[in-house]
């Protein structure tokens, strides 16, 4: 990192008003930008796939972050294993194509192979005094909660088994290991990394822009909001004491602002993220039984936020292209034994979120075009509604704080420490 750009960012970070949005520097500054891919996305557990898409062995995907690209693969013992997709020879990528089955994984370029542990196979000559042992691939720390895999390209990437053991059990009555992919959709967004994130952590602008489903859900996602409805908060006391009988935890999680995890219900006796409400997919995951099991919301910061329910569970990765482009993948995920035309119909299956994400597209791209001119000042979030915006924001400033605090040369006191 230039220090330059270190001072840069400490200074505007220390001088902003606490719990306002950032200077115009963080959503369109290249350099920064540049920072933010070291800090966060190469130092940080970022939601990469599910374990359920390489359910065989020998089965892989290629995950593209900034200038990185990871093969995660199942391994002959069955593990999912992740290793930078570059050849040990020469340095050309080794998988092109986004996902395949292999029993070795070949380079195109000089055919070295590389078995399903990494370690080198085969060569063409390279002499007597080659040791191939020298010669693996190099390996990205995996980690897997409930089959959501996630990756950490940090020498110490720790951290990850106090995150699995409290999210766990929110996923793991959903047995999304045994799910399947069933639609996957990508749109690259015309905005910074964190106007996305920022947008899905707020629903101040639910009302006016996502009709299809704000008749499902409220605005307000803490149960201990005192802007919920009476009848709302009498519901989820309701569903509470249901899922308390049923062994299913519901509360918020706390113990990182990192993360978080809460099975909230939905409004007006829905059952699901449909148009109807009714439920996607006769089959249910896992084993489960009852339909009327609300939401898992799982937030993983900083790329991922998730709605898991009975009949189906919807994923959503954000990975940075650049400093004002975004790339958003969601998937949609039902019970392996589910057959289309049969349990599920794709198109009710999809609905309510596709025209979502593209409505959010729309906020997150208009957002851009507005902080790109010269009349953008930073403006202060709302407590009222805004508090999940204005938690990601807090969380990202103390991280880039943080990390920059030894290496800066002004030494300013920020305004927002711990705030």
């Amino acid at each position: 990192m230039r220090q330059d750009v270190i001072d840069r960012a400490y200074a505007l970070l220390g001088q902003r008003r606490p719990d306002w949005s950032l200077d115009q520097p963080f959503y369109v500054d290249r350099d920064l930008f540049e920072m933010e891919m070291d800090l966060f996305f190469n130092r940080q557990w970022l939601f990469a796939a599910m374990s359920c898409e390489v359910p065989e062995i020998g089965d892989w995907l290629r995950v593209d972050i900034g200038r990185e690209s990871v093969i995660l693969l199942r391994d002959k013992a069955g593990a999912i294993r992740a290793f930078h997709n570059t050849c040990r020879h020469r340095g050309s990528r080794i998988c092109t194509t986004e996902k395949g089955h292999a029993n070795r994984l070949v380079c195109p370029y000089h055919q070295w192979s590389y078995e399903l542990d990494g370690s080198l196979a085969r060569t063409r000559l390279m002499g007597p005094d080659f040791d191939r042992q020298d010669f693996g691939l190099v390996p990205v720390s995996v980690g897997i909660a409930a089959g959501f895999i996630f990756i950490n390209f940090s020498a110490d990437a720790s951290g990850f088994e106090a995150f699995r053991s409290e999210v766990e059990p929110y996923l793991l009555p959903h047995g999304l290991e045994d799910a399947k992919v069933v639609h996957t959709q990508t749109l690259v967004e015309q905005a910074n990394w964190k106007l996305v994130i920022e947008n899905n952590r707020e629903c101040y602008h639910c009302a006016g822009s996502h009709p299809e489903l704000m008749h499902i859900i409220t605005e307000f996602d803490d149960p201990d909001d005192p802007n919920i409805k009476p009848e709302y908060k009498a519901l989820i006391a309701r569903k509470a004491a249901d899922w308390d009988r049923l062994g299913l935890p519901h509360a918020h999680t706390h113990g990182s602002d990192r993360y978080r995890a809460v099975r909230l219900p939905f409004t007006g006796g829905m059952h699901s993220m449909t148009m109807d409400g009714k439920p996607a997919s006769r089959k249910l995951l896992g084993t489960l039984s009852d339909t009327d099991l609300g939401s898992v919301r799982f937030l993983n910061l900083p790329n991922s936020w998730n709605h898991v329910l009975a009949d189906h569970a919807i994923v959503f990765r954000v990975l940075p292209i650049s400093a004002e482009e975004t790339l958003v993948t969601t998937k949609w995920l039902v019970h392996k034994d589910a057959r289309e035309n049969e349990d599920y119909d794709l198109q009710r299956l999809t609905e309510v979120w596709a025209a979502t994400n593209d409505q959010d597209r729309i906020l997150a791209e208009t957002n851009q075009l507005g902080i790109r001119g010269s009349g953008y000042r930073s403006g202060p979030y709302s407590e009222a509604i805004e508090a999940g915006t204005r938690d990601f924001i807090r969380w990202y400033s103390r991280e880039m704080m943080a990390t920059l605090a030894p290496l800066a040369h002004s030494k300013t006191s920020p305004q927002e420490n711990a705030a």
